[in-house]
């Protein structure tokens, strides 16, 4: 039997072309302000018009400011690019949640919670960690600017088919340990690149237990692997999270959906081009040490020493750690830091807010820690208000900011400082990735609110356990 991506992309292939690339229909085309002007602009250099607009959906994140949005945007770039989006879409008559509408928010988190990510799609957008649609179910992955336009003008895209990848995770999770650290952890054992040419479908016990916002930070992840996209199949829990939401099949056509979404799985027969098998037992809560997301480590544990590197690595591995001011050998528990961001397409659902709300319930920021606490969208901003979470976290110490990718990247008002350290819910730890000379340790929502609460790197469970 096929795989789950053989099903899904065998049914999207329009022709496949001779010693060339696949012609794939895409259902959803997703953009947002940074990618998108070229694409635009080479549209109207050719006189060409958007073929099927109905199936695209627009929206400014990047470079959206997460305080007075209710003003311009500060910075004269960023507002460019944001009313540039706003006239695009108005000429080519595409559909854009604006800032300070109530379905704006960031692309990866506004889509599956509106139902316009479905299983069984094809999903594209200008933008790599387009990944994160696949926990519906869905072929989701990133492209460039100039396959922006050929989606705009055919709603098609050439394509070579990637290798198949199935990753189960089994047994059952420690105390503490999230979707975040399941990714962290993944990444440590591949690498940056060992999941290059793959799409990855994730299965085993703990995939199946995890809630849709842990598949969702998940497959968001799975680019950092080199991955060209990462996916699991829908079942009863995808189906209850779709079910009612606005752009979501309702009455005769949610049935119809429904029944089609069901036969979305990889048989027992199914044959893929690799399959990695991993203990839940060996995760622990993790964070990163350097300046790739494959850098990392238990929170207990150390930074390797220079001869568990390979020759070759060496070079790039001291190099990493010099930029961020740690050594071989050292154990960063306990070690400072100075800002603390939730948020991010990552981890900026409401799940990741119960999760550092329920952390720092009677606790109080450290003095020194700048916390940015940023939703993903202005649905997860009203939940967490309806659900009393604001309460508690201003009581600890922290405000809510307005919805945008804010410090995932340094492209808005929400820079680190060069020199200090941020534990960050993103998922890039680039050098400068969130701002000039900052250095992010990567981490999960419940790692990042223990960190704020104490002031340094910190094992959630030491707080979980006094609770």
């Amino acid at each position: 039997m096929n795989t789950l991506f053989d099903k899904i992309w065998d049914c999207h292939v329009v022709q496949v072309v001779e010693d060339g690339p696949t012609q794939l229909y895409i259902d959803r085309l997703y953009g947002h302000e940074v990618t998108t002007p070229q694409a635009f602009d080479g549209m109207r250099r050719r006189g060409l018009k958007v073929f099927r607009p109905q199936q695209m959906n627009f929206m400014p994140d990047h470079n959206v400011q997460t305080h007075d949005q209710h003003k311009p945007v500060e910075d004269a770039v960023g507002r460019k690019q944001i009313d540039v989006l706003s006239r695009n879409c108005e000429e080519f008559g595409l559909t854009e949640f604006k800032m300070n509408t109530k379905e704006n928010g960031i692309i990866h988190v506004v889509g599956p919670e509106t139902g316009l990510s479905l299983p069984g799609m094809t999903i594209v957008c200008g933008d790599s960690h387009t990944s994160t649609h696949g926990a519906m179910g869905a072929i989701a992955f990133g492209i460039g600017t100039s396959e922006v336009e050929m989606v705009l003008a055919s709603q098609c895209i050439l394509q070579q088919k990637p290798k198949s990848m199935r990753i189960s995770i089994n047994g059952k999770l420690q105390l503490g340990v999230t979707a975040k650290d399941v990714a962290l952890y993944l990444m440590s054992k591949l690498t940056t690149s060992g999941a290059t040419g793959y799409f990855v479908e994730y299965a085993g016990d703990v995939v199946r237990d995890m809630t849709m916002e842990g598949r969702l930070t998940l497959c968001n992840l799975s680019i950092e692997m080199g991955a060209r996209g990462g996916f699991v199949a829908p079942d009863e829990r995808t189906f209850e999270y779709i079910k009612g939401r606005k752009y979501a099949p309702q009455g005769e056509a949610w049935d119809k959906a429904l029944a089609y979404w069901k036969t979305l799985y990889s048989g027992d027969d199914a044959v893929f081009d690799k399959e990695l098998v991993f203990d839940a037992a060996d995760i622990e809560p993790r964070i990163t040490y350097g300046t790739n997301p494959g850098m990392g480590i238990g929170i207990r544990g150390r930074v390797p020493a220079l001869e568990e590197i390979d020759e070759s690595e060496q070079a790039s591995f001291l190099k990493s750690l010099r930029y961020m001011g740690f050594e071989p050998g050292l154990q960063l528990l306990g070690h400072p830091i100075d800002y603390v961001f939730l948020g991010a397409c990552t981890n900026g659902r409401i799940e990741d807010f119960r999760a550092f709300a329920s952390l720092v319930k009677g606790h109080k920021k450290a003095d020194h820690v700048v916390a940015w606490l940023v939703p993903g969208s202005w649905a997860v901003a009203k939940q967490i208000s309806d659900e009393g979470l604001d309460v508690i976290l201003k009581e600890a110490g922290f405000a809510i900011r307005q919805p945008g990718c804010s410090a995932c990247l340094a492209m808005n008002d929400d820079k680190v400082p060069a020199g200090l350290y941020a534990v960050s819910t993103s998922n890039r730890n680039f050098e400068g990735r969130q701002g000039p000379g900052s250095r992010t340790i990567l981490a999960s929502p419940l790692v990042a609110a223990a960190a704020a609460v104490t002031g340094k790197i910190t094992d959630p469970r030491e707080l979980m356990s006094s609770k």
